[in-house]
């Protein structure tokens, strides 16, 4: 059985934006799509260790803000040449609200 940690309110998620949740092993990043869907995934690109909550949503994906790798939102994986993944987390919204699997989060690793 899934144990579910609640988040945020999907409003105070801003469309095609991000939230950070802090844990001990670092940060992730819960972001909400245009069609209203949410994704988590570690907060820091592998490639320079920037902060993809600061980066550009587009679509299922988000843009670096350091050297604009694009990392599918579904499955963590940097999209053309650059070879490189992020860890993600089953997220998913109920009764308006934003839940990440607890036992996933808390079992994280740092990269």
């Amino acid at each position: 059985m899934t144990i579910w940690i609640d988040i945020a309110a999907l409003d105070e998620i801003p469309q095609r934006g991000a939230r950070t949740v802090r844990t001990a092993q670092g940060c992730v990043a819960v972001f909400r799509t245009f069609d209203d869907r949410v994704f988590a995934l570690d907060d820091r690109c592998p490639h320079k260790g920037g902060p993809l909550s600061d980066g550009i949503v587009h679509g299922h994906a988000v843009t670096c803000p350091l050297h604009a790798w694009v990392f599918s939102l579904e499955t963590g994986m940097a999209q053309g040449a650059d070879a490189g993944s992020v860890a993600t987390y089953p997220a998913r919204v109920e009764a308006g609200r934003v839940l990440i699997d607890a036992e996933r989060l808390m079992g994280r690793r740092v990269a």
